[in-house]
Formats: structure tokens, sequence, C-alpha cells
């Protein structure tokens, strides 16, 4: 078992698909928990974490390291500070999205159940996703996880037989 620092992070991933541009540490995992996701974020001036999203199994909770990134929720935006903490609960009043206005790099942990099945819902785009496996966990191999936009006009018994 590992020793993750939040202030010396051994970042394990990253995505650089403009404005959502990050580094990643994966401090719960690096720490083995297997019940709580805790993953260190930076995100460099001008960039986002991800869309605005809802989560409708997992409950997360942001805390800031360094840097004031905004947060964006379905009520509107507000600069987080420094030490800041934001409660993120399951369904529409726990919406988030982060972005980095600031000329300095942004930190923040996110802290999360792992909870699966997981949906999220993409308030911006009407999208929908749903995974057997919970987020930021490793896909199995044989998950089910499936992106898509809701069909008014598919019928529950289209195709079946």
């Amino acid at each position: 078992m590992s020793e993750p620092n939040v202030f010396e992070p051994s970042f394990d991933a990253e995505q650089d698909k403009p404005p959502f541009t990050w580094r990643r540490a994966r401090i719960g995992r690096q720490a083995g928990a297997e019940k709580l996701g805790a993953s260190l974020f930076e995100l460099p001036p001008g960039a986002s974490s991800f869309p605005l999203h809802v989560h409708h199994a997992n409950e997360e909770m942001i805390v800031v390291l360094a840097g004031r990134p905004t947060l964006r929720t379905l009520d509107g935006e507000r600069e987080l500070a420094p030490g800041e903490v934001v409660a993120c609960p399951t369904g529409d009043r726990g919406a988030h999205r982060i972005d980095n206005r600031s000329d300095e790099p942004a930190r923040f942990l996110i802290v999360s159940t792992m909870i699966a099945p997981e949906v999220n819902t993409y308030p911006d785009s009407g999208k929908v996703w749903a995974r057997s496996f919970p987020p930021g966990g490793e896909d199995p191999g044989d998950a089910l996880d499936v992106l898509a936009r809701p069909d008014p006009e598919l019928d529950y018994l289209d195709g079946e037989r």
C-alpha cells in the first residue's frame, strides 16, 4: 500500500480535450480505499473539470486545496476559496462543474462514494451515462457502459418478441 500525499501527488491520469483539461491523482485508490473514492484534480488556467453533470447514485464532496476555481451548479456560479468544502448530494441539487478562470492552477480533492450502478445526466447536452461500475472505478471488461441521449419515440417493447 502506498502513502499518497495531496501536496505532493503522484498523478496517474490526465485529459487534454479543451476546455476539459486536467491531471488527476486517484488518492483513494493509491491509499487502498475500496468503498470511498478520492481524486485530486489540478486544472490549469482556463480549463474545466467535466461538463455540468448530476450523479444519481454517488455523492461527492469538493475540497479546494489551492487556487480559486469557479463552481457551476443548476442555480448559478460562484468562486470558491482555498479550504472551502462543497457537498454534491445525489440528484439535481448536487449538479456540478468546476472551471478555473484564474491565472493560476487550481487544485481540489473530490471525495465520493463508490456505488454501482451509476447513472449521470448532463443538463447542457441532454445525455445520459449509465454504467455498472462506479465513476472513477476500473471497467471490469464485461461492464454495462452506455452513453446516449433519450429517444422519446423509443417504446419499451421496441425490438422485443
